[in-house]
């Protein structure tokens, strides 16, 4: 009982220095940069929400009286049945006030016409601002605290606020945003309801035609789905490749074959797509080469599935490769040892034994290679020639001559039926199995090496691909030291400094023209990656471990902002955050949300994949010994996932730096972020410039994964260090 009112104690409180100290509204010059608390008394438009009630705004009093509601219940009534009930109410009622009266009254008043008929004028209102939010986070804390004290998941306070912030987040940045993008699409040019683009779009033959069965073309849905699962299985059989090859082989150079591994995920957009084109393109220097030595024209061979299926492979291997190394470690060498010691030799026992305890993390692989194929938008807009993608159509039926939102809500459905297939179907597989290997016993031994008539094709196929890479990342290195790539090769620095200049007199002055975006997009990308681990991560926690009602809608709506390409996403904020009641447009908060619940799910299923290892009994076991399900998460789970935990920090980092299709919607001139300016560099004709820029940017990630990487540490599950953990642990939660 005393932790049930020490806990609501803490929620109220918090609710009463949001209605009386912190802005009801929106503050334009940043809440965080603290420059309005000189003017908080005497500007109106910065009062909290006590004072704007008591000045006029009557749509807010129902807000002050729920929260009155939630103290007195606090006062008059001992935890238990009645009370958690009456708790889940009030936090209900408050959510359901907010959303209407936020979505109900604009800048001018009345957002709808009927509304002003019945209720006449109204004042305008700016967008929440810290105190609405805060506010809005209490109230949900109120539905979890409640809940719990009604014995929801047996009384686990910790687990319902999770589970409740995450949905209340999810429909914020994932929901809300596409309900405001699908509501574009039902309406005409000055607003009203229209159901006509739709219709003409649902079933254009350019979308669905099967024309390529008889050697015609494919609609863009059937072009767009055959490269998603070449591009999935590719990147998976790659990815799990260069696993084995750090893992199980005792080949002198997989140290550098994981770098080269990590590079392609770390280079901005466009410029694996411009190597490939200087390397393979129509008068690319490979292309030459072939065609003086066997007479034969390639032609323009790469532009089209064919280049976007390459240049894919080489940026999303990657992260089936960061996905699959935590899984490969993962597998106890108990389970091998047992195999060879029943008489099977390494080939059956990686067939038998190895192979299929890796099917959880090779599912989520695939998945992932899918989903990403189907986002891609950078690659396929300089590769894909006259075979466009969905990606890019959308982008083009919304910011091309088309102006058609009708058409790219037609566009992104399909996309989803997609992505949200794949994901059915994995489920599908994986239900029913287990795949836990990690149990927290004595696991002696090391892991088996993997038999020869694996390991050396295992080790070719790594070694060519690396190979190749490096061609390709010679040619991005190259362009950024000459003075014209392609045509004038004179070596030079000029590029650099243009970029990166410095000119120390009477102290330091960054000169180069890239440091402004350069230091914002490090900013907004360090905030973002420890943001997304721990969202994705915790997630993932709750999906495997915790059952309760929803919980796969749950999980299945949070893999639907990975399914959704960038560019909705972009265009999609724009329309929702544009306007109260939620305003974040040319700020970093919008950037940041944007990366959070983007990259989120690869967390989520590489946190999935981790834990589908990991045994039940030991959170079963820290439990039992009175520790909550925070300390177990914090003490038993977290060390165990460190594979998991560095994949998420590394992705979601680089992902940040990296992405463009939807940063490219978000930027402004206070928050331009390096893709963007890149991309503005590509658009001018500044190859060298943009080639420069791109090769600090990947020495600047190479860097921060390296302090990453020392941060989490590695997962140690050998017989000795288990058992002094465990020991350590028990004492701990002992304690």
């Amino acid at each position: 009982m005393n932790t049930d009112n020490r806990r609501l104690d803490m929620a109220l409180a918090a609710g009463l220095f949001a209605i009386v100290a912190l802005p009801w509204y929106r503050v334009r010059q940043g809440f965080f940069s603290f420059d309005w608390l000189g003017d908080f008394a005497s500007s109106d438009k910065l009062w909290p929400g006590l004072a704007q009630a008591a000045t006029g705004r009557w749509q807010l009093w129902p807000l002050l009286v729920l929260l009155v509601v939630a103290v007195a219940l606090r006062v008059r009534q001992a935890p238990g049945n009645a009370r958690g009930r009456a708790l889940v109410a009030t936090g209900v009622a408050g959510l359901t006030w907010m959303l209407i009266e936020g979505l109900s009254i604009g800048l001018r008043g009345w957002n709808w016409g009927l509304l002003e008929a019945a209720f006449g004028d109204v004042a305008g209102q700016q967008a929440f601002g810290a105190g609405a939010v805060a506010l809005g986070t209490v109230f949900a804390l109120l539905v979890a605290f409640g809940a719990a004290e009604r014995g929801a998941l047996k009384g686990d306070a910790f687990v319902l606020s999770a589970i409740m912030l995450l949905v209340l987040l999810v429909g914020v940045f994932v929901f809300y945003p596409l309900a405001s993008m699908f509501t574009g699409a039902f309406q005409d040019f000055d607003g009203s309801f229209t159901t006509e683009g739709v219709r003409n779009n649902i079933f254009d033959p350019k979308i669905w035609s099967l024309a390529c069965l008889a050697g015609g073309n494919c609609g863009v849905a059937w072009r767009t789905f055959f490269l998603a699962l070449c591009t999935a299985t590719g990147t998976t059989l790659l990815g799990l490749v260069f696993a084995l090859v750090a893992t199980r082989t005792g080949f002198r150079f997989k140290k550098s074959l994981r770098l080269l591994t990590v590079l392609p995920i770390i280079t901005p957009p466009f410029v694996v797509g411009l190597a490939l084109t200087m390397l393979l393109g129509r008068q690319g220097t490979l292309t030459q080469w072939i065609e003086l030595a066997t007479g034969y024209e390639l032609g323009r061979w790469l532009y089209g599935l064919t280049g976007i299926w390459i240049a894919q492979m080489l940026s999303f291997t990657p992260i089936a490769f960061l996905v699959l190394i935590g899984v490969v470690e993962g597998i106890s060498p108990s389970m091998e040892e047992a195999s060879q010691t029943l008489r099977s030799d390494r080939w059956r026992t990686f067939r038998k034994v190895t192979l299929p305890l890796m099917a959880p993390g090779l599912a989520n692989a695939f998945l992932i290679g899918f989903i990403e194929s189907m986002a891609d938008f950078g690659n396929p807009l300089v590769l894909g020639g006259s075979g466009g993608v969905l990606s890019t159509e959308i982008f083009f039926a919304v910011v091309g001559a088309q102006n058609d939102p009708a058409r790219a809500a037609v566009l992104a459905s399909v996309l989803l039926i997609f992505t949200l297939s794949a994901f059915l179907a994995q489920r599908f597989w994986l239900s029913g199995r287990n795949f836990a290997t990690v149990t927290g016993k004595g696991d002696g031994g090391r892991h088996a090496s993997l038999p020869r008539r694996v390991a050396w094709p295992v080790i070719a196929v790594a070694v060519g691909w690396a190979l190749f890479t490096i061609t390709v990342y010679a040619m991005i290195l190259f362009g950024g030291f000459v003075k014209t790539w392609g045509l004038d090769h004179s070596l030079t620095l000029d590029h650099y400094i243009r970029a990166f200049g410095v000119k120390i007199s009477d102290g330091w002055h960054w000169t180069g023209v890239a440091w402004s975006s350069f230091w914002t997009t490090m900013e907004i990308a360090l905030i973002a990656a420890p943001l997304t681990a721990a969202v994705g991560l915790l997630t993932a926690w709750l999906i495997v471990r915790q059952r309760f009602p929803g919980r796969g809608a749950f999980e299945f709506a949070l893999m639907m902002s990975f399914a959704i390409p960038g560019t909705v996403i972009g265009i999609s904020y724009i329309m929702a955050f544009n306007l109260p009641p939620l305003q974040m447009t040319g700020t970093a908060a919008i950037l940041i949300a944007c990366f959070v619940f983007r990259n989120m799910p690869v967390g989520v299923r590489g946190g999935v994949a981790a834990m589908a290892q990991l045994d039940s009994s030991l959170d079963e076991a820290s439990l039992t010994l009175g520790a909550g399900s925070g300390r177990t998460m914090r003490k038993v789970i977290l060390p165990l996932m460190r594979p998991a935990i560095l994949a998420a920090l590394v992705y979601s980092f680089v992902r940040a730096i990296t992405s463009i299709s939807a940063v490219i919607f978000l930027v402004s001139a206070k928050y331009n972020m390096a893709t963007a300016y890149i991309v503005g560099l590509v658009e001018n004709g500044e190859y060298g410039i943009a080639i420069a820029y791109s090769s600090v940017l990947i020495v600047v990630m190479i860097s921060v994964i390296g302090g990453f990487q020392l941060l989490v540490g590695e997962r140690r599950i050998g017989r000795r260090e288990v058992k002094q953990k465990a020991k350590a642990a028990t004492r701990e939660v002992s304690a």
